[in-house]
Formats: structure tokens, C-alpha cells, sequence
């Protein structure tokens, strides 16, 4: 299970860092993503990264505001967010899998390992 931290309540224009690690078993053979889902929505992919970090996908809302990362020496992914609007208000959640042919994925249904996620306030 993987879980992520450090979401909190911001104004628009801030920034934050999420922090995702596992229990468990080590991510530095996982592909990662992070991911964003609302009341009523479906989950939204934000970024993955793969195992070596020389690829990397976003999702068109945050592309240039967000930054993902890992360092797997640590065994753990992180999310840059900066210039935060209120419309990134959301539960964010990270998620891995093993690569099976592809360095990374961006469908959430591709990712086996997912955990607690952590809440994401952007006000106006």
C-alpha cells in the first residue's frame, strides 16, 4: 500500500509538495502516479513517472505548475504543485504498478498499489 501526505488548505497562487511512500515494499521498482479525484468525479490523472524518471507524463491542467519526482534511494515520490488554483482543489492520491512493457501509465485503472490519499483546499 502506498499512501500520501502533505496536502493542506492554501491560497490561489501557492504552492505545495506532496510526499507519497509505501508500506510495505520499496517504490524504486514501481512506476508512480498521482492522481486527483473530487465529489462526484472520476479520478483524474495529474502526473506518472517512470522507475528511472526519464519519462514523464502530465495531465494538460497542470502542465508547467507541477512537478513530479521520486528518489528511490528514499523509496518515495513527491508532487511539486506550484501557482495553485482553487480548480486543483481535490483529494490527490499516489499510485504505482510494476512496468509490463511500458515505463509508465496514465489510465488509474492500470495501477495495482494504491492507498490513503490527502486533501488539497486551494481557496480563492
Amino acid at each position: 500500500q502506498v499512501a500520501a501526505f502533505g496536502g493542506g488548505l492554501v491560497q490561489a497562487g501557492e504552492s505545495l509538495r506532496l510526499s507519497c511512500a509505501a508500506s510495505g515494499f520499496a517504490v524504486g521498482s514501481l512506476y508512480m502516479g498521482w492522481f486527483r479525484q473530487t465529489p462526484g468525479k472520476e479520478r483524474e490523472f495529474v502526473a506518472a513517472i517512470s522507475v528511472s524518471s526519464l519519462r514523464i507524463a502530465y495531465g494538460d491542467s497542470v502542465k508547467g505548475r507541477f512537478t513530479i519526482s521520486r528518489d528511490n534511494s528514499e523509496s518515495a515520490a513527491y508532487m511539486q504543485m506550484n501557482r495553485l488554483k482553487p480548480d486543483d482543489t481535490a483529494v490527490y492520491y499516489c499510485a504505482g504498478d510494476r512496468p509490463s512493457g511500458a515505463e509508465l501509465s496514465l489510465p488509474a485503472s492500470d495501477y495495482e498499489y494504491w492507498g490513503r490519499g490527502t486533501q488539497v483546499t486551494v481557496s480563492s
